[in-house]
């Protein structure tokens, strides 16, 4: 990796980091609104009680309001404790970074049963710490099912922890009652510090959820991004490694031919100068004619050897050690082995032998039509048939691929028709249903095959 791709993924870390920081800061910031806002109705009423107590207005009061709670002391040390539990929870998950997704999970319905709690603790006059659960089912799960699950959960809740909807159907206290028992003036700073930390809870809930959004959509441009690069990258790549192959196949190509006409150019032109001398001494001395006819016999065998030595490299290494039929059906399964395409393998002739130039033409011909058949042609299964017919060697491969309409000569099936027109055969290419190539070469002449 180059120093300007650590420096961006560097920054990219450093960002992440700073988002994360910025989100948990938005939600301790919704926590602490919601804890103050539990805290204030909690003590304002149990501080009102006592007030109504001590001046003994108790009847007046009861007789302007429906139900009062049964223990303020009580329900103010129970909503506090489990406001608490609230603080654990974001705690463990902000600062506890191993924590695996289940165990984020349990703190999470963890948080939706103490909301619960402390609402219905408040007889419903506040349900804003549903907003504060919801934020944290934003951040904190990315599995979608689970997440849609806790989604329905919290809006299901928020809206049937409404107390002008529950009031019509249970006894509830206001803490609007509580608030007008004090003098007009009071009751304006009262009612408006329960109505700024509620707008400033929703106001926070909303900022959260526009910056988490964003956050989001960024990521997913980002990816998207980093997608196409990637795709890029990939077409480049087999780009490369098809110039590479080509290149390859032409410095082995050239390397042969430079080779075969070192060799085969040696061999002719001895022979044609030995011809040549042949020709001047034919008439002046027969002796000497039939030495330089015996000198270049010699060297014509000598110049074959090595001509089949340097063909002898084309051949396949699976031929030098198998027969025909066996180095095909081995080929044949380790391309199903390592393809996971089904490859069949057919043929009536008990014993395939034929020429060195004929087994390989053969060898190569079902070697290239099984490259095709699952490199270009994406098939799942493969047949191969091998018979004699009318004294030709017909050679059928059959794939069940995308197929071609249009069939171009690529380097593939060009190397093909050389192989198989060199021993005068020919070759012909369907792509209208799958893939098939079909050989006919034709058994030489006064040669037998067992």
């Amino acid at each position: 990796m180059n120093t300007k791709s650590m420096n961006g993924s560097k920054k990219q870390n450093m960002e992440s980091e700073a988002a994360d920081r910025r989100v948990a800061a938005l939600q301790g910031a919704m926590l602490a609104v919601n804890f103050a806002m539990v805290s204030f109705i909690c003590i304002f009423i149990y501080m009102t009680t006592e007030r109504i107590r001590a001046r003994y207005d108790a009847r007046e009061f009861l007789d302007s309001v429906v139900t009062i709670p049964a223990d303020p002391r009580m329900n103010l040390i129970i909503c506090l404790s489990l406001m608490g539990m609230l603080v654990v929870t974001f705690a463990i998950r902000h600062f506890w970074t191993s924590l695996s997704n289940s165990w984020t999970v349990v703190t999470l319905l963890v948080d939706f049963i103490v909301c619960a709690a402390v609402i219905y603790q408040l007889d419903f006059n506040y349900n804003g710490l549903l907003l504060l659960a919801f934020a944290n089912v934003i951040a904190y799960v990315r599995d979608g099912k689970i997440k849609l699950l806790f989604v329905i959960l919290a809006v299901c809740g928020y809206l049937v922890a409404d107390y002008n909807l529950l009031s019509i159907y249970m006894p509830l206290y206001r803490v609007v009652d509580y608030i007008r028992y004090y003098p007009a003036n009071t009751q304006q700073y009262l009612s408006s510090i329960n109505s700024i930390m509620a707008s400033l809870n929703m106001i926070l809930f909303i900022a959260y959820c526009i910056y988490v959004i964003n956050r989001q959509r960024g990521t997913i441009e980002e990816v998207n991004q980093l997608y196409h690069e990637l795709q890029t990258a990939n077409e480049q790549l087999h780009e490369y490694a098809d110039m590479s192959e080509r290149m390859a196949q032409t410095r082995e190509r050239n390397r042969l031919a430079r080779e075969i006409h070192d060799t085969l150019g040696h061999t002719l032109t001895g022979i044609a100068t030995g011809l040549d001398a042949c020709l001047a001494l034919m008439d002046i001395s027969p002796e000497q004619t039939k030495k330089q006819l015996e000198l270049l016999s010699k060297v014509s065998r000598e110049g074959i050897k090595d001509i089949r030595r340097s063909v002898n490299e084309l051949r396949p290494d699976s031929l030098e050690r198998l027969s025909l039929e066996v180095a095909i059906r081995k080929m044949v399964t380790e391309m199903s082995q390592v393809s996971d395409v089904k490859i069949y393998f057919e043929t009536d002739e008990k014993h395939l032998k034929f020429d060195e130039d004929e087994e390989n033409a053969i060898y190569r011909v079902i070697q290239e039509g099984i490259t095709n058949a699952v490199r270009h042609g994406k098939a799942n299964r493969i047949w191969i048939t091998l018979k004699k017919v009318d004294g030709e060697i017909i050679l059928v491969i059959r794939d069940d691929g995308i197929g071609a309409k249009e069939i171009k000569s690529g380097f593939g099936t060009k190397h093909m028709k050389e192989r198989i027109e060199m021993l005068r055969g020919t070759v012909t290419f369907d792509g209208s249903n799958g893939f098939t190539v079909t050989a006919r070469i034709p058994i030489r002449w006064g040669e037998t095959y067992d």
